[in-house]
């Protein structure tokens, strides 16, 4: 009941199907835990005040 090489074999196609699926976002864009803190609190500011002068207008 040996398999010879099948197994390796399909788990080599199957990590070529699934590519870069399993990357993290944070792996992506190289930024540390504080710097995409930081940067999501700027995004979301920036947004509230766009949305207080759209109510304001």
């Amino acid at each position: 009941m040996s398999r010879g090489n099948q197994r390796d074999v399909d788990r080599a196609r199957a990590a070529k199907r699934a590519g870069g699926k399993g990357t993290p976002a944070k792996d992506k864009d190289g930024l540390t835990a504080a710097q995409r803190k930081e940067r999501d609190a700027k995004a979301l500011q920036e947004k509230l005040a766009k949305k207080q002068t759209a109510e304001g207008a």
